[in-house]
């Protein structure tokens, strides 16, 4: 028999993988509570499956309990539900978040209930794509093994790839997306900065770098990161790094720390890579 699933909290997560259970039929999408009957009714209209609901004493007994939440709201839905009666022996508890972990859940359901963390390894900005586009994304996975081994099967049936994490270093776990994405924003930034201090115009400062970068990322999935380190560093040429250094932090004593920073980093991953061909 298909598991039943209440999702409490249904922003684009919630919806994005409540249309994809619903269309599979793995999962068996049952209530959705959101702050607002409305709102509950858009997820419910999205997903194309399931009852809107804007109370805990109004959700069916389920299965599984998906917490959709933003991280700060996680636990107090969780009391909530308790407090509700609605958290019974062998229910199963997610959610996705991919920075806390879900032990904090345990304290407050006690130990004869299961919980777990599902992390898509995606963007939701836009449900609809993710839906369409979701087959062979990576789920980072912790939890009770109970609850790992039902989601996983539900997760793996609508083409997600788990990855069991340590929960004990689940924040470097999430950092790990933060250094990939948000400050390969951040460091663009400061190149784009930097060929406008030299007097290319801003915006074609962002179409000058576009194929560099796209290269250089193509590289780095294709031979990893120290094959495709190229530039001073990786040729040992320490006249123009330190050069650039001196010039970078003259202009700009944030930059000037970052490039000291970075440079650094970078120094030890060519002597990877160094080592790796005399291994060779």
């Amino acid at each position: 028999m298909r598991k039943t699933l209440n999702i409490v909290g249904c922003g684009n997560v919630g919806q994005a993988l409540g249309r994809l259970w619903a269309r599979n039929g793995a999962l068996v999408v049952q209530d959705v509570l959101n702050r607002s009957l409305d709102s509950a009714t858009r997820a419910v209209s999205f997903i194309g499956a399931g009852r809107a609901v804007d109370n805990y004493t109004e959700l069916r007994p389920a299965d599984i309990y998906m917490i959709g939440t933003n991280d700060d709201q996680i636990v107090p839905c969780v009391e909530a539900l308790t407090r509700a009666g609605k958290i019974t022996p062998g229910t199963i508890l997610f959610h996705c978040s991919g920075a806390r972990p879900s032990s904090e859940l345990k304290p407050v359901i006690g130990a004869d209930k299961f919980v777990a963390s599902i992390h898509p390894i995606r963007s939701f900005a836009s449900p609809a794509h993710v839906a369409d586009t979701f087959a062979g994304t990576y789920c980072g996975a912790e939890g009770d093994a109970e609850a790992i081994d039902v989601l996983s099967k539900g997760f793996s049936a609508i083409g997600a790839q788990i990855v069991p994490l340590n929960a004990a270093f689940k924040i470097i776990y999430h950092s790990a997306a933060v250094f990939a994405c948000n400050y390969l924003v951040t460091l663009l930034d400061v190149a784009q900065q930097a060929y406008v201090k030299a007097g290319v115009p801003e915006e074609v400062a962002l179409r000058l770098m576009e194929p560099l970068v796209k290269e250089t990322v193509e590289n780095v999935f294709r031979l990893g990161p120290s094959d495709a380190l190229t530039g001073p560093i990786a040729r040992g040429d320490v006249e123009t790094v330190v050069k650039q250094y001196r010039a970078v932090g003259h202009w700009n004593q944030r930059f000037g720390a970052l490039y000291k920073t970075l440079g650094k980093l970078t120094k030890n991953l060519a002597a990877k890579r160094s080592h790796k061909r005399v291994g060779t």
